[in-house]
């Protein structure tokens, strides 16, 4: 497992560079080999390896280069008999070879979408709680050891329950897109942005102190109440962000600072945002 792990890791050309070497490697193992001695099972090795590391399009030049090689190397049963029935032997092993291809891809474009369903919010194509949970670890992990500040910010769209009851549901449910795709407009690729679950979203800004995170969340701001203007919707936004100077002892510390900035913002007339500083001595605005 640590070997797949490796060759995960590296480009896809290497990895197909890998499975043409296997090839050649096993065609002359079985140019070896007594012809009666079945051998062109073993060709599955580079078809399936490369199909997992570079993909299907790449398995089947596997696939391919494998039944070619087959035939190459076989010169007793190619010269013996009718000349197609060699080449039919031969397209049929590249159909043993694709099948099993096509079957891999599957049971990995099967696993794929499993892995983005446990990870992803169905409606926004964001990141969930549980996707953005696992990765402000590993960002909080990457900030204590190159100790460098991070901000993390909750958005709430104020009284979203009445906004339904007013508008309906889908209206509401094309609210939240709206509002996911105005954050992801404004902030960096880098950025990491989740829905929460209801009307509640985060943002992680890594490598990002109280100034420039303050331009972030204002310029998201400005363009969040932008977006539902054109609409004619009457909704506002609360905002709390916490910039993290030391970075927090763990995601729990993070997301507890920061519901208690929201809890401050909810409850002193929402439509105002709310930041401070975490980490030496505190500032808010």
């Amino acid at each position: 497992m640590n070997i797949i792990r490796y060759l995960q890791k590296q480009p896809k050309p290497v990895s197909l560079l890998l499975g043409i070497s296997l090839v050649i490697l096993l065609g002359y193992i079985d140019f070896l080999i007594p012809p009666n001695i079945s051998f062109s099972p073993f060709y599955l090795i580079p078809v399936t390896l490369t199909t997992w590391l570079v993909g299907e399009l790449a398995g089947l030049l596997i696939s391919v280069a494998s039944a070619v090689t087959w035939y190459l190397v076989n010169p007793v049963e190619n010269t013996s008999g009718k000349f197609f029935i060699p080449l039919w032997n031969a397209f049929m092993r590249f159909i043993f070879f694709a099948n099993a291809t096509y079957l891999l891809g599957e049971i990995i474009s099967s696993q794929e979408r499993e892995r983005k369903l446990t990870r992803t919010d169905a409606l926004t194509n964001l990141a969930n709680r549980r996707a953005f949970f696992e990765l402000a670890g590993m960002e909080i992990s990457r900030a204590k050891r190159y100790r460098y500040p991070l901000t993390v910010a909750y958005i709430d769209a104020d009284n979203f329950k009445q906004f339904n009851d007013d508008f309906g549901f889908r209206t509401g449910d094309d609210l939240l897109k709206l509002i996911a795709k105005t954050i992801t407009t404004n902030l960096r690729s880098t950025d990491l942005i989740a829905r929460l679950g209801g009307d509640e979203f985060a943002i992680l800004l890594p490598e990002t102190g109280y100034e420039p995170a303050q331009t972030a969340i204002s310029r998201v701001q400005n363009a969040l109440l932008e977006a539902v203007s054109e609409l004619k919707w009457p909704v506002t936004f609360s905002i709390a962000a916490v910039t993290f100077i030391k970075p927090p002892a763990s995601v729990e510390e993070m997301i507890e600072r920061a519901d208690n900035l929201m809890y401050f913002v909810k409850h002193n007339g929402k439509n105002m945002v709310k930041h401070e500083r975490f980490g030496e001595e505190t500032t808010s605005d």
